[in-house]
């Protein structure tokens, strides 16, 4: 009989390799049952262990759908979207995402370390800069989930829904990525070092990521330095 364990890793699978955008709604439960040849009431134990991790989330009625629940005001995300300069949503990113990246170096489950290589997988395979870009997006918030801390995942996804409403000014000159896009191999340490365990390695490598995306887009702002609290032009911007 197939475990919770190795079901609830089919039915992830199912779910990566079927495209899925970020709230995107997946097939009713009949389906699921007949596509993975469970029961239903086996099925429900691995959905619930899949949204216990932050993949999906279900709604009575509505059906079941990618990606954590939504829990932002998005009445406060569109006022703070008008208040806050970019240099303020990098100042914060610095701030939180390394910390983020020990977080998870020390709570991780294997599920969250597959999910994050496959991320970084998707990344180097992108088609296109929007694949790309929601690839990315998935891994940053695949590192959020695996700190098994929701109040830091509230404040990632706060951060997360204001960056994007800003406009950065970063025109694309090509399709896609290069294949020797930095952010490749950036990605890959950074997930390697939440794999092994090692926070501070893990925290560094997501810092000096950061600082390759802004240093292009933002070469007038000053990068704070790893693990300095004080002030610098970016938080007084």
């Amino acid at each position: 009989m197939t475990s919770i364990d190795d079901l609830t890793q089919r039915l992830r699978d199912l779910i990566d390799t079927a495209g899925y955008r970020h709230s995107d709604r997946v097939p009713p439960e009949r389906e699921l049952c007949r596509s993975l040849g469970t029961t239903r009431n086996q099925l429900r134990k691995a959905l619930a262990e899949l949204e216990a991790q932050g993949r999906i989330w279900r709604h009575v009625g509505r059906g079941t759908f990618v990606g954590p629940r939504p829990v932002l005001n998005l009445q406060d995300v569109t006022y703070l979207g008008d208040q806050i300069k970019p240099e303020q949503v990098v100042a914060v990113r610095f701030t939180i995402e390394p910390q983020l990246c020990r977080l998870a170096a020390a709570h991780a489950t294997r599920s969250d370390r597959e999910q994050m290589r496959l991320c970084a997988q998707r990344c180097r395979e992108a088609d296109d800069w929007r694949s790309y870009e929601a690839w990315d997006n998935n891994l940053h918030h695949a590192i959020a989930r695996a700190t098994r801390n929701q109040l830091f995942l509230y404040f990632f996804e706060t951060l997360n829904a204001v960056r994007r409403m800003i406009l950065w000014g970063q025109p694309r000159v090509t399709r896609k990525p290069s294949e020797n896009y930095s952010s490749f191999y950036e990605h890959d340490v950074i997930v390697a070092a939440i794999g092994a365990g090692d926070a501070e390695l893990a925290a560094n490598a997501m810092h000096v990521h950061l600082a390759s995306v802004y240093s292009p887009i933002m070469p007038e702002c000053e990068i704070p330095a790893f693990g300095s609290q004080g002030s610098t032009n970016l938080e007084n911007g």
